[in-house]
């Protein structure tokens, strides 16, 4: 999957004043953070709409009511990053529904969460109640950065494979971050450094975890250090690890290709040997 953008006007300059590699590097590392402003910009204009829970429009069904069939796609539970709300979701949850994903919900946790155990159990609750609304058995997660790592630790280690079959990270550093030191501050982000308590969990045994988990980063993630920890590597799960190139991290949610990958692994249904998790993934460029 291939995106290319406008050439810059003082492109051929800037390659003879630098090395073809250096140059390229460079290059896609400067319209990288460009994106990364202007998505910021759009996005704080966007963040008042997105503080308050969506509300749930999905009429409560009769406890009578026969279950979906197997073959019907289940909704979608998008769950935002550290300090954010549903809002980062605008653009995905619009290109969801133009292909057919009308149950998409955003849940919504405190920015005063303290804790990836607290909001992964209001996460549970969130789940059954969308179950219980939908008369489906099981959900797709989508989660970026810190939703990414909630949603996990109630797959792994609440009972989550039960009821979620696709879980979708964007971002999220599953081995932990060394990025920004002084946010130590904040307990949730401790949580989030290599070797914390709540990473050493997700690290532990997971025998017969029946969810599916694709995880997308990229290569110009600034929030991601190393930026390999946005891939899992665990022994026990179904994962398969998607490199994006040319985007950073405010970009995932929101990218038109990223979008289009999604879709892919939400679409895709894997069981037996197609469940086996691709070693070459694809990029999105």
């Amino acid at each position: 999957m291939k995106v290319t953008g406008t050439a810059l006007p003082f492109l051929p300059l800037y390659r003879r004043l630098l090395p073809s590699r250096l140059a390229g590097l460079s290059l896609a590392l400067l319209k990288a953070t460009a994106l990364e402003i202007a998505i910021l910009a759009g996005h704080l204009l966007l963040y008042p709409s997105g503080i308050t829970q969506e509300r749930r429009t999905t009429p409560a069904l009769p406890s009578d009511t026969a279950k979906l069939p197997t073959e019907t796609s289940p909704p979608v539970v998008l769950l935002h990053g550290f300090i954010d709300n549903r809002s980062v979701f605008v653009l995905l949850r619009r290109n969801l529904a133009q292909h057919g994903r009308h149950q998409v919900e955003s849940l919504n946790y405190s920015p005063l969460t303290c804790d990836i155990r607290t909001a992964a159990e209001l996460l549970g609750r969130h789940i059954e109640g969308i179950c219980e609304r939908t008369g489906s058995s099981r959900v797709d997660v989508v989660g970026h950065s810190l939703g990414g790592l909630i949603a996990r630790y109630y797959v792994q280690r609440l009972g989550g494979d039960h009821r979620v079959r696709i879980l979708v990270t964007l971002g999220t550093p599953h081995s932990g971050t060394r990025v920004v030191p002084l946010a130590n501050a904040h307990p949730i982000v401790r949580q989030m450094r290599p070797g914390s308590p709540v990473l050493e969990e997700l690290a532990s045994p997971a025998p017969g975890c029946r969810t599916h988990f694709v995880s997308f980063w990229s290569d110009l993630d600034h929030l991601m250090d190393p930026l390999e920890t946005a891939c899992i590597d665990h022994p026990d799960l179904l994962a398969q690890n998607v490199r994006v190139s040319g985007v950073g991290h405010l970009a995932l949610p929101v990218h038109p290709a990223v979008a289009t990958g999604i879709r892919q692994a939400l679409d895709a249904t894997r069981t037996g040997a197609e469940a086996a998790p691709r070693t070459d993934g694809m990029t999105v460029a």
